[in-house]
């Protein structure tokens, strides 16, 4: 199985002295987070005051929502320092305790009493001074579990019983509990997770095409069955139909889109986020970039993304050159999970997608989801590190031979 993985996205030019040691960690991947975080906090602010200045909740001050980013993200810079001094190899040894862990705390969210409900959801557990959601923590446990899991499974991920089956069965039970929240959103990104890690682990393409098929009916059947799912697809479908109604949130998010043309309004002129559109500085961030900065801004936005992501398939490319197999899957998984939820979050806000209740990744207003991006980024940096630290070591001792 790991010849397969050497095999695959990494068998191109795969040479141990092409990567970059004159600097500690990539510096492109780390400008990258830092620039994406940046306007991720200035569009907050901007998306954000008019709901502040109006709400009883924020004490009427316009920066309410830009202060609690704010504190967000230096708990989540400070939690991000403190996890890049831990080595891949503790990860690997407590991963299958990280994702019972996750499990205990996906449970406890639909206890009442434990749980916060908001908007008919069970998502929240309230710590007094903030509120966690369990769902942010399991994509990244789900990261380290598929990664550990691939790696000790290496021998058996062509046998369906030995290799496939033990990860499916775990995985629905974990589904079961996300929709029982319900957080079809999070067991969109966590299915992908562990998906893509066991693919690019060398699980039997046959089996693999097999699971994809089932599970897109499996998807299908969620979505006839529940008529809540079902209008937002109808709403996503056809917006305009009824603006007022199911088409709500997206027909706004295409107006906003609309005005924003190549250069947009100007930043802090939005009109959508003056009370039309819903979520303004959370789920539909993107819009207002685009109705403030325009076609230019969301270029940018995506441009970043796009260097992050090719950074972050690239140190794990780096890491299987040097045969730390966990480590590379654990990167590949980062780059997975943050991908597919900007790219469903993206499609969301163009209308290319259902509506879904996902934060755009560094960019949106949120607790828990912006210190897990922040640790994701730590984990990855380390990852990086260990690299050019192998690097250097295997330089050392063929200068001293």
């Amino acid at each position: 199985m790991l010849s397969e993985i050497r095999s695959g996205l990494f068998q191109r030019d795969a040479r141990p002295g092409q990567a970059a040691t004159h600097a500690p960690i990539d510096l492109l991947l780390f400008w990258s987070v830092v620039l994406l975080i940046s306007i991720g906090f200035v569009m907050v602010y901007s998306a954000s005051i008019a709901t502040s200045e109006a709400e009883k909740m924020t004490g009427y001050r316009a920066t309410y929502f830009m202060t609690r980013h704010g504190i967000y993200l230096l708990v989540g810079i400070t939690a991000a320092i403190v996890v890049f001094q831990i080595p891949m190899t503790l990860w690997q040894r407590t991963a299958p305790f990280l994702f019972m862990t996750g499990g205990l705390l996906l449970v406890l969210v639909l206890i009442p009493g434990i749980g916060k409900q908001v908007n008919g959801s069970w998502r929240w557990i309230n710590l007094g001074f903030m509120t966690m959601q369990p769902s942010e923590l399991m994509k990244l446990f789900t990261v380290v579990y598929a990664a550990d899991y691939t790696v000790r499974k290496a021998a058996f991920m062509d046998d369906f019983k030995k290799g496939f089956l033990p990860m499916f069965s775990v995985m629905v039970f974990m589904a079961a509990l996300l929709l029982r929240q319900p957080d079809f959103g999070a067991l969109v990104v966590v299915t992908s997770i562990a998906m893509g890690i066991l693919f690019l682990g060398g699980l039997n393409w046959r089996v693999f095409a097999a699971l994809i098929v089932l599970l897109a009916v499996a998807f299908v059947v969620l979505i006839i069955s529940s008529p809540y799912r079902l209008q937002r697809i109808l709403g996503f479908m056809d917006p305009w139909a009824d603006p007022f109604g199911k088409g709500y949130q997206l027909s706004h998010s295409l107006i906003a889109f609309g005005r924003g043309e190549w250069l947009g309004v100007g930043l802090g002129a939005s009109v959508e986020k003056l009370f039309y559109l819903p979520e303004a500085h959370t789920d539909f961030l993107l819009a207002v970039i685009a109705e403030e900065l325009g076609f230019v801004g969301i270029t940018v936005v995506i441009a970043l993304f796009v260097t992050f992501i090719y950074r972050t398939f690239m140190v794990g490319r780096e890491a299987m050159i040097r045969e730390r197999y966990f480590a590379a899957l654990v990167a590949q998984g980062i780059g997975v999970w943050l991908s597919v939820q900007a790219f469903i979050n993206m499609g969301v806000n163009m209308g290319l997608l259902p509506t879904k209740g996902l934060t755009l990744p560094f960019l949106s207003f949120g607790g828990t989801g912006v210190l897990m991006n922040c640790v994701a980024v730590a984990v990855l940096l380390r990852i990086d590190f260990e690299n050019r630290a192998t690097s250097a070591s295997a330089r050392k001792g063929v200068l001293k031979v």
